[in-house]
């Protein structure tokens, strides 16, 4: 992940961007982030988080992340992704019921009467629900005692725009300029 940090105190750049790597890292996001744009100004005090992800959230179905085959009137599962283990084992009971589904490990299943065709079309997360996973992500990653936020989000890139009082004239352009900077990068 490509970290760039604008701070008056270059001691707290560098600081910054090893506490935001390692707080993405701790909750599962920084494989997903291509880049950072950090803006730290506490004298005013804005807070400026902007990331580019590797790809646009979008909805995950079981065929994304599984092999899905068919076994006569039975489907065969292999989970090839283990963070949606849980989610794609509550979507089966759901839809077919705890009885039908055979969990034979952690990443092989099978499905009894079931269409590998309508399994693997099963959405499993949502891209509205992984932006918000991002969103607070970048919120945990931002100095105690901050009030006010505003997010921007366009495709592959979510910028949130903090300070801890009320937005001053100027804030939220700044945001959106950082914001626009990171959807240009190619």
């Amino acid at each position: 992940m490509d970290i760039d940090v604008e701070c008056t105190d270059g001691f707290g750049s560098e600081s910054y961007a090893k506490l935001f790597e390692d707080i993405m890292s701790d909750i599962g996001k920084a494989a997903h982030i291509e880049k950072a744009r950090i803006k730290l100004d506490p004298q005013t005090p804005l807070f400026v988080f902007s990331v580019k992800l590797k790809a646009e959230p979008a909805n995950k179905t079981i065929g994304d992340v599984a092999n899905v085959r068919s076994e006569g009137p039975d489907s065969h599962i292999t989970i090839t992704d283990e963070r949606y283990a849980p989610d794609i084992l509550n979507q089966l009971w759901k839809a077919y019921g705890r009885a039908s589904v055979d969990q034979q490990t952690r990443f092989d299943m099978n499905v009894r009467n079931a269409s590998a065709a309508d399994i693997t079309k099963m959405v499993i997360s949502s891209g509205e629900e992984y932006l918000k996973e991002i969103v607070g992500s970048l919120w945990r990653t931002m100095p105690e005692g901050i009030k006010n936020r505003h997010t921007f989000i366009d495709g592959p890139v979510v910028t949130v725009v903090a300070t801890e009082e009320m937005f001053q004239p100027g804030m939220l352009e700044e945001g959106q300029k950082i914001h626009k900077a990171m959807c240009g990068d190619a």
